[in-house]
């Protein structure tokens, strides 16, 4: 179907009477909790559902907004299910989420053939989702209030990693958005800012010192164990000088993966959504992401999983190595 069509079908779907429920993936991000807040303020009634929380940086906001999130819901209680930025029913897990079939998915990631059976709205080409839903609410003209402006902005400025990754729509959406709410900069960046306490720093320095590398010709890839907040530890190891990183957990039989690299590694041609999805389907584990920031999560070794991550980035290393010619650094 006509992009076009599908976003006007998809708002006409979203504007219809009834009770909605609008349902995040697990350990939800800034981007799903923008997303869906957004939807059940411009799109009411509705309400939000977090099967397994939210991150440590969406529970910021959710608190200085006063988001009501449900952590346990009947979705046949509701009259319509709306599922946002969310590649795959997977990513629900450890929570048994059926969605029903013919609800709405509203997503940006690469499609994993999960949803054939949904009213499935996903344009990749977009760096956050919130840029779709805000699509959504002008393609039906509606009213939107400085909380649910500042939850899509949040959601811009999230994964986009404070703009890093951001393109000329995203600046363009952020920035109309914020005239349009008289939100400020600062407020923008605000709403997701909370002091990094002793247990992250701890966490983050332990990762580093359990961390180790490889390299091929200049661009150098490093992995390491951690407990917790891992994608800070990821940060904390493309600060250090490494072009992708990798941070594995693991709690009880499950492990997950959180994977960054830098612009210039996503430049040269990595992609970690590409990379962590092809490995979760060989593993039967679920991975996905972005190109510069992905995770990946199952049954299964942290370590052994790490190890396998680093020597697929490897494989990506030698590839970009041999395009650039025999002047390559060794």
């Amino acid at each position: 179907m006509e992009a076009r069509v599908m976003l006007a079908e998809t708002a006409e779907r979203l504007a219809r009477g009834g009770r909605k429920i609008v349902v995040v993936h697990g350990n939800a991000d800034m981007d799903a909790i923008g997303s869906a807040y957004a939807i059940s303020k411009c799109f009411p009634p509705a309400d939000i559902y977090a099967p397994n929380g939210v991150d440590r940086v969406a529970a910021i906001a959710v608190e200085k907004l006063g988001i009501e999130i449900l952590e346990e819901c009947d979705l046949s209680s509701y009259d319509s299910v709306v599922v946002v930025d969310t590649s795959s029913p997977d990513q629900f897990r450890p929570a048994a989420v059926e969605i029903p079939e013919g609800s709405v998915v509203i997503d940006h990631h690469a499609p994993s053939g999960k949803w054939d059976k949904m009213h499935f709205l996903c344009d990749q080409g977009r760096t956050s989702c919130c840029e779709i839903v805000l699509d959504l609410i002008d393609e039906r003209g509606a009213e939107i209030d400085r909380g649910a402006a500042f939850a899509l902005l949040g959601g811009m400025l999230t994964d986009s990693g404070h703009f890093q990754y951001a393109d000329p729509a995203l600046l363009r959406s952020f920035s109309s958005l914020m005239e349009r709410a008289g939100i400020h900069m600062d407020e923008a960046v605000g709403l997701t800012r909370a002091a990094t306490g002793p247990s992250e720093r701890v966490a983050v320095l332990k990762a580093l010192g359990r961390s180790r590398f490889e390299r091929i010709g200049d661009l150098v890839v490093a992995a390491a164990a951690g407990g917790s907040f891992e994608a800070s530890s990821c940060k904390a190891l493309l600060s250090s000088g490494a072009d992708v990183a990798f941070v594995g957990s693991q709690r009880d039989e499950e492990f997950r993966i959180s994977a960054r690299a830098t612009q210039d590694a996503v430049r040269s041609g990595i992609h970690l959504g590409e990379l962590l999805g092809g490995l979760g389907s060989e593993t039967l584990s679920e991975g996905g992401g972005h190109g510069g920031a992905a995770g990946m999560s199952g049954i299964g070794d942290a370590e052994a999983v790490l190890h396998m991550c680093v020597m697929r980035t490897m494989e990506k290393f030698r590839e970009i190595r041999a395009a650039k010619g025999p002047d390559a650094e060794r």
